[in-house]
C-alpha cells in the first residue's frame, strides 16, 4: 500500500487581494477589546515593584469599576432609554472619567480592558475602541446617530487617545460630552512620548487642555515603566532574505505574502476602518522588500494595519529594512510622532513573534 502523501499547505494569500465591505452594525458589535485582552484582569497585570504608580492605578481603577455597578441597568435587567431628560451621575461619589497617562508598553491597554471586564454591567452596556475606530464609527453612522448608540451605554472606554489631529479630537470631545451629559462613564488612555517621560504630567495636560468641558470629568492617573514588549527580551530579530521570507510563508498555514510597497499602495485604496476585516483569518504576514514609507500619509495608514495586527496578535515575518527604520526622522520628531513611535514598537513585538516561523524554514 502507497504511502500517504504529507499535506501541504495552500499557496498564501495576499492581503492586497482583499478589499473587504464592512457593514456599520459591525463596528458596533466589535466594540470590545481585541483578542489580545480579551481575558486580561487587574489579577493577572504584573506590576512593576519599583513602580508603585502602577499597583496605585490597579487599585484606583477597582474601586472606579465598582462605583459602576448597581442598578437594573448595570445588571442588564431594564435598557435605558436612548436619551434622557434627566442625566443620572455616571459614578456615585468620584469623577466621571478616568485617563491613563503613561509611556509605551506599560500596560495601559490591558488596564483599560481589565476596568471594562470588572465593571458589573451586560456586555451590551459596555463598549471599547481605539480613538481611531470611533472616529471611523462617527463617519460610517453619522454623529446625532452614533450619539443615540452609545448614549444607552453604562461605560464607554477609548484606547490610544489621538492628540494629534485637532479636526478628529474636537468631534470626539463633542461627542463624548454628549454622552456624559447621557450619564455614560468614560476611561481613555493616551501615549507620553518616550523623551517626555521625564516632564511629568505632559501627556495628561495635553489630553485634559485637548477635550477642554470635559477635563473636569476625568481623573488622570500616571502610570510608569518600561515598555513590557521589550522588557527583559532579546532584541527583535533582524530583517531576513526574501527567501525565508517566501519559504515560511508557503510552509505556514493561514499565512499572507505580499511586497511591502504593493501593500502601501493598497492600503491608499482601503478605508482604515476595513483593516481589521481585511486581515480576517490571517494567521502571519510576511512581508518582502520592507522600505521606509515615503510619506506622511502613507506613513499614517500603516500606523492603523500595524495597531489592528497587534490586536490580533499576527506575527510579522520580513525582509528589507528594521522596523525602526520605518519613518524618518523628521515624521519622529513630527506632530504624528506617538503613532509611529508605537508602531515601531508593536512591530517589532510581532516580528519577535515571527522569529520561529523562519527558524522553521532555516531547519528545512
Amino acid at each position: 500500500m502507497a504511502a500517504e502523501a504529507p499535506s501541504v499547505p495552500a499557496a498564501p494569500s495576499a492581503l492586497t487581494t482583499r478589499a473587504p465591505q464592512v457593514p456599520a452594525e459591525r463596528l458596533v458589535a466589535e466594540m470590545v477589546p481585541p483578542p489580545r485582552f480579551a481575558t486580561v484582569s487587574f489579577d493577572n497585570y504584573i506590576t512593576d515593584p519599583g513602580q508603585p504608580s502602577q499597583a496605585e492605578a490597579v487599585e484606583a481603577l477597582r474601586g472606579f469599576a465598582g462605583r459602576l455597578g448597581g442598578g437594573a441597568d448595570a445588571k442588564g435587567g431594564r435598557r435605558r432609554h436612548w436619551f434622557r431628560r434627566e442625566a443620572r451621575p455616571a459614578v456615585d461619589g468620584g469623577p466621571r472619567g478616568i485617563y491613563l497617562d503613561g509611556g509605551y508598553g506599560v500596560g495601559k491597554t490591558h488596564l483599560l480592558a481589565s476596568l471594562l471586564h470588572t465593571t458589573p454591567a451586560a456586555p451590551e452596556l459596555k463598549a471599547f475602541g481605539t480613538f481611531v475606530e470611533l472616529t471611523n464609527l462617527v463617519g460610517a453612522l453619522g454623529f446625532q446617530q452614533t450619539v443615540k448608540t452609545l448614549s444607552g451605554h453604562r461605560l464607554l472606554c477609548i484606547d490610544e487617545f489621538e492628540l494629534d489631529d485637532p479636526g478628529d479630537t474636537v468631534l470626539v470631545s463633542t461627542l463624548l460630552g454628549k454622552l456624559v451629559e447621557a450619564g455614560v462613564a468614560l476611561a481613555a488612555t493616551s501615549n507620553t512620548l518616550p523623551g517626555k517621560l521625564g516632564e511629568g504630567r505632559f501627556a495628561a495636560a495635553d489630553f485634559l487642555r485637548e477635550i477642554q468641558g470635559l477635563s473636569a470629568h476625568f481623573r488622570a492617573l500616571r502610570i510608569d515603566g518600561q515598555d513590557y514588549r521589550h522588557r527583559g527580551l532579546p532584541a527583535a530579530p533582524p530583517p531576513y532574505a526574501d527567501e525565508i521570507v517566501i519559504q515560511a510563508a508557503h510552509r505556514t498555514p493561514g499565512a499572507s505574502l505580499d511586497d511591502f510597497p504593493a501593500l502601501l499602495d493598497h492600503l491608499s485604496r482601503v478605508h482604515p476602518s476595513r483593516y481589521g476585516a481585511m486581515c480576517d483569518g490571517v494567521q502571519a504576514v510576511c512581508l518582502t522588500g520592507v522600505t521606509p514609507v515615503p510619506d506622511q500619509s502613507t506613513a499614517l495608514r500603516l500606523v492603523v494595519l500595524a495597531d489592528r495586527l497587534y490586536d490580533r496578535e499576527v506575527p510579522v515575518l520580513a525582509s528589507g529594512v528594521p522596523f525602526d527604520r520605518l519613518f524618518s526622522e523628521e515624521m519622529l520628531s513630527g506632530g504624528y510622532r506617538k503613532k509611529y513611535f508605537r508602531a515601531i514598537s508593536r512591530l517589532t513585538a510581532l516580528a519577535r513573534d515571527a522569529k520561529g516561523l523562519a527558524e522553521a524554514s532555516y531547519s528545512r
